[in-house]
């Protein structure tokens, strides 16, 4: 477009800024997920066995957005100023860690429901007192996760998957321990097997709302705030704007969101003004501060036969 045109730098990924964070949250739950599976074999607890396995996908899920977000920084920083064949980086590796945290809180869910059918009618040997404290113990280990994760989860759908996962682990945690207490005052050994299928009910809807988001972005749909024939109107709006076709909108990863565009301009228009309007428009109203605008003559000839 000519040499006096600029393109500004972007911040940090979303998913970066909270990687000391990320990593806080992993040790802690990995370290206690340790002692939980330990007390959860030992008391034979459903309910405290189905809130490790929760807190197993919690260590996955995290062990996998801290990779998929040092993968991700460690191509942008090897591949800066040089072309690659990821021309858009590793960045969507933060939403399939995403994506995959969702199918592993859905089988551990379906795992804990299961497990609580067939426990249905039997009288299992527990032991109150220990499940008592472990579930403590690991109420305050997810409540310290959650204080780390809090801030991320607004930002980046990979934080949230993982701030997610120990929200739902916290409410098992305390399912756990309302069990816990129960069996110790009534000696009502059903009720372990009524908490754990609880808890896996309550991780249920949250699962369906992780993947979904994240199966919007890995199949490239624009993001749902964004009103694309809004967009297109005020884009068309641009002073020398004749038409706007071959629009398109997508979310590369957390906080990255993109768009390409074909603008007819009339003949005498200021094609930097054109761009320079239509970056603004898209940055300013849309928050979307990657924009690639193609700007042709409005006799140009062609675009018609592009067949998608």
């Amino acid at each position: 477009m000519g040499v006096d045109h600029v393109h500004g730098s972007g911040g940090t990924r979303a998913g970066e800024r909270h990687r000391g964070r990320l990593i806080a949250a992993f040790a802690v739950i990995a370290g206690f997920f340790v002692v939980q599976l330990v007390a959860a074999l030992w008391t034979n607890s459903l309910a405290l066995l189905s809130d490790a396995g929760h807190m197993l996908t919690d260590v996955v899920g995290l062990g996998m957005a801290l990779a998929a977000i040092q993968l991700a920084t460690r191509f942008e920083r090897r591949s800066a100023g040089i072309l690659s064949s990821h021309t858009f980086g590793l960045y969507r590796f933060e939403i399939l860690a995403a994506f995959v945290n969702a199918i592993l809180l859905f089988a551990v869910a379906m795992w804990v429901l299961l497990e609580a059918f067939r426990r249905i009618g039997t009288e299992p040997d527990l032991m109150g007192a220990p499940m008592l404290v472990v579930a403590v113990l690991g109420l305050l280990a997810n409540l310290v996760a959650f204080a780390l994760l809090r801030e991320g989860a607004e930002e980046s759908l990979n934080v949230r998957g993982a701030y997610l996962e120990v929200l739902a682990d916290t409410v098992g945690s305390v399912g756990v321990i309302v069990a816990a207490i129960v069996l110790q005052v009534f000696g009502w050994t059903w009720v372990d097997a009524v908490v754990g299928a609880a808890i896996g009910l309550w991780i249920l809807p949250r699962t369906w709302r992780l993947g979904r988001s994240a199966v919007r972005i890995l199949v490239e749909t624009a993001p749902e705030e964004i009103d694309l024939d809004a967009l297109a109107d005020d884009l068309a709006a641009i002073d020398g704007v004749v038409d706007v076709h071959d629009l398109h909108v997508w979310t590369l990863t957390s906080d990255m969101e993109a768009a390409t565009a074909h603008l007819v301009a009339a003949g005498d228009a200021d094609h930097h003004h054109v761009l320079d309007a239509a970056r603004a428009c898209l940055a300013d109203g849309y928050g979307v501060a990657h924009g690639t605008f193609q700007v042709e003559p409005v006799d140009h000839e062609g675009c018609e036969r592009v067949a998608w």
